[in-house]
């Protein structure tokens, strides 16, 4: 049995459930998770994440983006700030990640973008063999197609993905299809999804199903909703002071992020309108929902996971919310099983490539 300890970004919520899938995997292979490290975020950790991870959670100060007044768009120049102003507080953070490593003493430290546990590795030696996890490092293979032009947006994502990697034995490539071939020490292996999303029996409903991770592309869908108030929208953001269930009107509803209520309305709904997430849209590829994919502004990492995901038959992509283009789409739409079956792969390949390293 060997000793796998987990640093999770706590930005992004595929992050979260990518840890959850994975400590399934290892502990149905005989292994164990002794520790899970999680950078802390300005958004709340979610409750199902607290829940279901069975291992010690321990929470560390970690770098964070910065958006507009209207919670919209990432702002580089003052993420970039910001953060630079936390030095102290990151540094302690680091001594933070030190002390937790000698205290467990794992056999390998699985690092899920998290740009502190990369950082580390900078100026200290770690106790055991780093292995990264994310489909950020899918886009460091060298036949991965970027959007067109972003010179400098290119350039950073690079940057902070291969700070997030430093020294790392292995990068686990995650994938929506399985299109390229590994690549020196890049494995390509399919998206980690929870059991509660390989679980479900999917069925379609009269209603589109919303997720925005910055609130404030709620503004954009309630406009598009009052010109279009025949269309069921179910909607799920994470608005400040906003309550559980909001009806805006008989076919708009918003909902507070809630895990359980997301995935039985993504199992029923027509199709998921997005940000371009890649764990939300993953999910919905796995059970043959449709996707219209909008990247939030300023988040270049996401205009790549956009496009690649339309390559891989995920659906389409949009500038904005308008969401009559996509309505269009639904009518010629045809669900193909290769998603499901790239996932089952799953499970073997991460633990082979995982016990190669120890």
């Amino acid at each position: 049995m060997a000793k796998f300890l987990f640093v999770v970004q706590g930005e992004g919520r595929g992050h979260l459930t990518q840890a959850l899938a994975l400590q399934d995997i290892l502990h149905n292979a005989g292994h164990k998770v002794v520790a899970v490290l999680v950078g802390k975020s300005y958004r709340k950790i979610p409750d199902f994440f607290i829940t279901k991870m069975q291992a010690p959670l321990h929470y560390f100060e970690s770098p964070n983006f910065v958006k507009d007044s209207n919670n919209r768009s990432i702002l580089i120049g003052k993420t970039i700030a910001y953060n630079l102003l936390k030095t102290r507080i990151f540094l302690a953070s680091m001594r933070e990640l030190s002390a937790y490593y000698q205290q467990y003493q794992p056999d390998v430290i699985i690092n899920f973008y998290d740009l502190l546990a990369g950082f580390y590795n900078l100026f200290h030696k770690a106790p055991a063999p780093m292995v990264v996890v994310g489909h950020q490092f899918f886009l460091q293979h060298p036949q991965f197609e970027y959007p067109q032009g972003h010179k400098v947006e290119k350039f950073l994502l690079n940057l902070n993905t291969n700070l997030t990697a430093h020294k790392a034995k292995l990068k686990l490539a995650l994938s929506f299809a399985p299109y390229l071939a590994d690549f020196k020490n890049i494995r390509v292996v399919p998206p980690l999804l929870r059991k509660e999303v390989l679980s479900l029996t999917p069925e379609t409903q009269n209603f589109i199903l919303c997720y925005v991770n910055n609130d404030g592309y709620g503004d954009d869908i309630i406009a598009w909703h009052k010109q279009n108030p025949d269309v069921k929208l179910e909607c799920f953001w994470d608005r400040k002071n906003a309550p559980e269930v909001e009806h805006f009107s008989e076919n708009l509803t918003f909902h507070q992020i809630s895990d359980t209520k997301f995935l039985e309305k993504m199992r029923t709904c027509r199709g998921v309108v997005t940000t371009a997430g890649f764990e939300s849209v993953c999910e919905a590829m796995y059970l043959g929902k449709p996707v219209m994919m909008v990247p939030v502004e300023g988040q270049f990492e996401q205009s790549c996971n956009a496009l690649d995901a339309q390559k891989a038959g995920a659906g389409i992509v949009s500038k904005n919310f308008n969401i009559t283009p996509f309505l269009k789409y639904l009518e010629t739409y045809q669900p193909t099983t290769q998603m499901r079956e790239w996932v089952q792969k799953a499970p073997k390949m991460f633990v082979e490539s995982l016990e190669k390293i120890l």
